[in-house]
Formats: structure tokens, sequence, C-alpha cells
């Protein structure tokens, strides 16, 4: 009878729990509390050994320095995708592990030129031709050039009303007319306009007024060149618009010299006529009569990559929905000749991590103590070539943005640097307090908990002169308002070198903090109520 009276009184309390939820409405109804489940021995299965093996694939010479584009990245993202179907996890793109990523890849060839009465100048020692905002091939010629001020075409200033340009090669200065005390003839204040800085502004209103190519005058063509000289040799790589984004009339920045041969004896002309403009805000076109012959001519070739994605559907019914995402760059520089560039560090370190801390979530889902909000694992590529894997990601979400409580980034954690040559159970933290103070708080009482790393948040100084905040993948989440963490180990001598190679990493500090990384993670994706973003002006 007594063991009777028990389960009566029990079934009571359950009714009169679910009759008072119920009486909340929905909109009142709390979170279910966190399911009672350890995560230690989950994080002990991220070792030293596992992290070891997937390394000593990701870096090998077989992948061939997994750069963008190339056939190593594409091995090293099968690698990836295999390893989340030996998990059990569902492909969650069209079937398969991959979001297809393209990529528009160029440079510049040597015939690139410019004649100027037969006098030649040459690219970047006289002028600038930013690859990406010119067509692939242009050669063109023309006896005439109309000096057109500032290129402008708006109610309180415009360069082009009453002005015939179709088929001219126009030449425009930067910026736009401010008077002698300072004031823009456009706003009539100190303040500039959107011209002053918007090129690709100028561009359009040229196009669209028939123009067939725009020479800007730069002052310091040899200072902008000095200071970003590799970048403008090199093969540049950006995503592919070429069916989605603008196609730009052909368009130069030239120096003041070659300002002064294009306009020959008409030279004081166009001083006098940019004088007026600053004067009166009244413009003024000059016809320079000129042999020009323009060449830019560029290589230029369509990649293509992919993001590898890993998911675990959540298990609370309420919150599976939101999402935490895991990233890290799984692409390295290649080849240099016979050199390879393995990327062990940077950044098979983090890969590694990331695959292990897969496995974790994985395990906990398959004994039937999943997450409960959604796990993305998400593997990115073209980060060397500008954070590009995950910047297409944000812009082509395969999960809502909205839904997206956090991302946890991992770019290099295999590695010692010098500061803590002598402690090696250390991670720089970056981003976690930019966004949301509780991110920072969960990751902070992770380590305490767990972990005992040292947190160095050196890095995360907004005057920090490195800018890292700014360097990896995380970047891209934060810039959508998603609150985002970085961990890194900083850097060493074999940095994007071909001696960043596997038997100079640690594994046994890599294990630590993958575990920490899946602490946070954790308590991310089960606490009853999304991480909040609180924080305003440090993004």
């Amino acid at each position: 009878m007594r063991d009777i009276l028990k389960k009566l009184v029990l079934l009571a309390v359950v009714c009169f729990t679910l009759n008072t939820g119920m009486a909340q409405g929905p909109q009142e109804i709390q979170t279910l509390s966190a399911p009672t489940v350890d995560p230690a021995p989950l994080a002990a299965t991220i070792t030293a050994e596992d992290l070891r093996q997937h390394l000593m694939v990701i870096a090998s010479d077989e992948f061939e320095g997994r750069e963008t584009g190339e056939p190593g990245n594409e091995k090293a993202a099968a690698y990836i995708a295999d390893h989340f179907k030996q998990l059990g996890l569902p492909p969650v793109v069209d079937g398969q592990y991959f979001q297809p990523v393209k990529f528009s890849w160029t440079k510049w060839e040597k015939e690139t030129g410019i004649l100027i009465n037969q006098q030649k100048f040459k690219h970047l020692w006289d002028f600038i031709a930013f690859d990406e905002r010119n067509p692939a091939l242009t050669e063109l010629t023309t006896d005439e050039v109309v000096f057109l001020g500032y290129g402008i075409d708006d109610p309180e200033y415009s360069d082009y009303k009453g002005r015939k340009v179709k088929d001219k090669v126009l030449m425009i200065y930067q910026g736009e007319p401010f008077t002698k005390n300072g004031k823009s003839q456009l706003t009539g204040t100190g303040t500039a306009s959107d011209w002053t800085n918007n090129w690709q502004r100028k561009l359009d209103v040229a196009k669209a007024k028939g123009a067939k190519a725009v020479l800007f005058i730069e002052d310091d063509i040899k200072s902008i060149v000095a200071g970003n000289f590799r970048s403008f040799i090199e093969a540049r790589m950006v995503l592919d618009e070429s069916e989605t984004g603008p196609t730009y009339l052909p368009n130069a920045y030239i120096s003041t010299k070659m300002m002064e041969a294009i306009a020959g004896k008409r030279f004081k002309k166009v001083i006098k006529a940019r004088k007026r403009m600053q004067k009166k805000g009244k413009s003024r076109a000059v016809k320079l009569k000129t042999d020009l012959s323009l060449k830019l001519i560029k290589n230029e070739k369509i990649l293509e990559g992919v993001n590898v994605l890993g998911y675990i559907e959540g298990t609370d019914p309420q919150l599976k929905d939101e999402l935490v995402i895991l990233t890290a760059h799984y692409d390295h520089l290649g080849k240099r000749g016979k050199d390879i560039f393995n990327g062990a560090d940077d950044n098979g370190s983090g890969t590694s991590t990331i695959l292990e801390v897969a496995e974790a979530f994985a395990k906990a889902k398959a004994d039937g103590q999943g997450p409960r909000r959604s796990v993305l694992c998400m593997l990115v590529t073209g980060e060397e070539k500008g954070l590009l894997g995950s910047e297409f990601y944000t812009a082509n979400p395969v999960f809502p943005l909205n839904k997206t409580v956090a991302n946890v980034n991992v770019d290099m954690v295999g590695r010692v640097d010098e500061k803590y040559a002598d402690n090696p159970n250390y991670i720089y933290v970056i981003g976690s307090d930019r966004l949301s103070t509780e991110l920072h708080e969960i990751n902070e009482t992770a380590n305490s908990t767990y972990t005992n790393l040292v947190l160095d948040y050196t890095y995360n100084a907004e005057d920090d002169p490195n800018r890292y905040y700014y360097r990896s993948d995380h970047y891209n989440f934060a810039e959508k308002g998603i609150p985002a963490i970085f961990y890194f180990n900083g850097t060493h001598t074999d940095y994007h070198r071909p001696s960043d190679t596997v038997e100079k990493i640690n594994f046994e500090k890599m294990a630590i903090i993958g575990q920490l990384v899946f602490h946070t993670a954790w308590e991310l994706a089960n606490r009853n109520q999304r991480i909040k973003v609180d924080v305003v002006g440090k993004n």
C-alpha cells in the first residue's frame, strides 16, 4: 500500500508540474534543463596519438601543401569527408559533405604597359592596374584623352553635365573638389562625400556614359607599390563573381609624370581647370590630343575548391535549429619548385583538432547523449588567399546565420612560441569578449574546470599591431554579428616555410587545447539560453 501511495504522490507532482507549464502558454514555456552528461570522458577521447595520426596524413608530402584549387587540396578534402562518413555524420549539402566554392585566379602578363607618344611606361613603376578591377584583356589605342575633373556626376556637382564621353578615354583626379577653406563643393562642409573614396561609383558612371577606359591620377604610385609589392607581383585569388559581380571598364592609376605626358602642352589648362573646380565648384573638361596605347593583359582562370561540413544534429526539439559552428582552415601554401609547404602547424594542427572534436560530439550522439543544439564542424578552404572559404560560407550559409549561436575557430595550435618556451601549456585566446561577455566567461570556466591552460589575451588587444583578430576565419562570422573565439599558439621561425613539419608539433599540448575547444563548444551547445551579443564597439 505504501508503494502505491508513493506512486500516486509522484504522479500528482508530475501532473501539477505539466499543468503549470501549460498554463504559462507557449511563449512562457521554459527550456528544459541540460541533460546530466559529464563531458570529461568525451573530451578525453581527444588524444595526442589520434591527433598525430590525422596530422601525419594531412601534412604529408602526398597532399603537396594543400594549396587551394590544387590536387593536394582535393585529397585533403576527401580525407576529411571520409572521416565524417566513418563517424556516421550525414552529408548535408545536396547529399555530399562538400560546399563548392569557385575562385578567380589572376596574374598580370609581362607585356602589360602603356605607351604615350611612343614613350613606354611600366606597370608597378609608373602606374598600377588592379587585376580584380579590370577585364581579362584590354588592348586599345586612342588619339585623344579627355580630362574630366573628378569623374563625378552628382546633383550638387557634375563633371559630365552637357558633355559627351562615349568611346572616350577619361583622365580624372581621385577624391572631390575642396575649396581653399577646406569645404567640399558637394557637401558644403569639411566632410567629404561618398565620391572621395568610392572608386567603383566613378567607374560605374563612366561606364554608363559610354566611356571606354578611365585613368585615375595618383600622386604617390611608388609608395603604394613599395608598401604592397609582393601582393602586386604574385598571382591573386578571389571569390569568383563572374556570374554575379560587376564588370568594370579598363582602368589604371597613373603617376603625375604620366598625367603630364598625356596633357603635353595643355598641362597648364588642366591645372587651371582643376583650380576652377575647387574655387567655384564648376567643372571644365579639357581635350588632350595624344597617342595612347593601353595594354592590360592578365592570365585568368577559374579554380574550384570546397568547404567540408560535418554535421551533428541537436537532440533538443526546442534548440536543435540553433547551431554552433567550429572551424579550421585545411588549406596551406602548396609547392614552390621542389619545396613542399606541408603546413603542419598552419593549419594541419587546427584541422586535426576539429576532426577529433567532431569525433567526440559524434560519440556523444551515438551514445544517446548528443548535444542539445546542433554542431557543425566545418573545415574551410582558401584561408591563405584571404579568408575566402569562410567568406563564401557566411555569404552563402548552409544553415541560417541568425540561428548560429557562435563560431569557435582553431588556427595553429601545435607549436610553442618563444614566450612560452618553458611552459607549453598555454594558448592565445582572441575575440572571445569582442561581442559576448558570456562567450569569454564560458571559455574561462571550461579552462579552470577541465584544462588549466594559461589563457593569454595579448593578441586580443584592440591595438595589437599584428591584427590577428582580423586574420583568421572567425572574423567573417564576427563581421556578421556572430560571437567568435579564436585559439592560436603564436608564430615561430617555421611559419609559412617548408620547415613547418610534423616532427616539430607538441601533440600533448595540442590534445589539451583540443579538449578546451570541446568543453567550450559543449557548453555553448547545451546551455539553456543561447549566449547574448552584449558588447558594442569592440568588433
